[in-house]
Parts: structure tokens; C-alpha cells; sequence
């Protein structure tokens, strides 16, 4: 039985052996004094490329690895089947997979087009973003890798996947909460300001005023 799942073990232990990484990558200050400011930078920002798609590409084993499949009691008899990659998928798992990676999808690229791509890739920020989507939560990307989590989980029937989705939960505020920890260092009242006003993961409707 263990074999059968061993893709699963294999991609939620290499998620996990990400997060130690991660939290090696945003310690710009600690590598900049050690290594000097060049090499201190190129370390973390490798760190950073290494971690971040190694963490993306163990989620995505989640995902696909062989699993159980969960059926929802709602709607079970109706199936869309794709007969050309000989995948099926419960009418009521589609609708409700749609909303989540929309919106998953939808936080995510809005985010990086905010911070840029490479700060996203190397998690070295140049200064703190308060605006647009920023302005009514702090780490947008997180918030929709947790919702495409979800959404990803119920349209391929991943049970595993679904019923992790609180390690999932876990494993990015801890992300967030090193990288919080390490921008309080570099930007000090600036970021202590911007964590006051604005909420971690779940965004506030009412719009944060730009940080000086």
C-alpha cells in the first residue's frame, strides 16, 4: 500500500524540505554581512530560485501524484469526460474547482506583476508595495497558491490533496511569517506600519492607504 502513495510522501516531505530553504533565502541582511553584499545577494538569490520552484513543483506533485479519489454526494451522476486524455470529471467538482483557481490564478499574477517577477523568484524586495491588491493583504500569492490548492484538489477528485490543505495552510504562513520577520529588519517601521494596517492572508475590503 505504502508504494502505491509513494509520490504523494515523496512530494509533501520535498514541499516541506523547501520551507528551510526558503527561510535561508530572504536572510539578505545575515548573508550580506558574512559574504559581503555581491555574493551575499547571489546566495540568497539562488537559495531563493532553488526554493520557490522546488516548493511549486513538490505542490504540483501533490496534486497529480496517484491518490484516492473523493466523490461529493451532489450531482455524482453527471461526469464530463475528455476522452481524448481519458479523464473524467464530476459536474459538481468542476463547479466548484472554477471560483478557486480563477481566483487563486487571478491573486497570483496580479501579485507578481506588482512585485516583479524576479522578487518573486528570489524573494529579495526592493521596497515594500502597499498599493492595489497590496493595500488589502499582504501576501496575495500565498492567499491564491491556498485557494488553487483547493480548487486544484476538487477538480481532479485528489483526496490526500484536499485533506492536507491545512499542512498547506501551515506551510505557506510560515513562509510568510519569515519573510515578515526578515522585512521588519531591512524596512523596520515602514513594514511594522504596513503589518498594522493590513491583514496577513485574508484581504479587508476596505482599501489601505499608500505607505510613504
Amino acid at each position: 500500500m505504502l508504494k502505491i502513495y509513494i509520490w504523494f510522501i515523496i512530494s509533501i516531505l520535498g514541499m516541506c524540505s523547501m520551507v528551510p530553504l526558503h527561510f535561508l533565502s530572504v536572510e539578505h541582511l545575515k548573508f550580506q554581512i558574512k559574504y559581503g553584499k555581491d555574493k551575499g545577494n547571489k546566495i540568497t538569490a539562488i537559495l531563493g530560485l532553488t526554493s520557490g520552484w522546488g516548493f511549486f513543483t513538490f505542490w504540483f506533485g501533490i496534486w497529480i501524484s496517484p491518490q484516492p479519489m473523493f466523490i461529493t454526494p451532489i450531482f455524482q451522476n453527471f461526469v464530463i469526460s475528455i476522452p481524448i486524455i481519458n479523464f473524467s470529471i464530476l459536474l459538481f467538482h468542476l463547479l466548484v474547482s472554477i471560483p478557486f483557481i480563477l481566483m487563486g490564478a487571478w491573486f497570483g499574477i496580479v501579485s507578481v506583476r506588482l512585485t516583479t517577477l524576479k522578487v518573486a523568484e528570489t524573494h529579495r524586495t526592493e521596497k515594500i508595495v502597499s498599493t492595489k491588491m497590496y493595500s488589502v493583504i499582504r501576501h496575495p500569492q500565498y492567499f491564491g497558491g491556498i485557494l488553487a490548492h483547493i480548487g486544484i484538489s476538487f477538480l481532479l477528485s485528489s483526496f490526500f490533496s484536499l485533506l492536507i490543505t491545512p499542512v498547506i495552510i501551515l506551510l505557506n504562513f510560515l513562509v510568510a511569517w519569515k519573510e515578515e520577520k526578515e522585512l521588519v529588519k531591512e524596512f523596520g517601521k515602514i513594514y511594522e506600519d504596513y503589518k498594522k494596517n493590513v491583514p496577513m492572508f485574508v484581504p479587508k475590503l476596505r482599501k489601505q492607504k499608500q505607505l510613504p
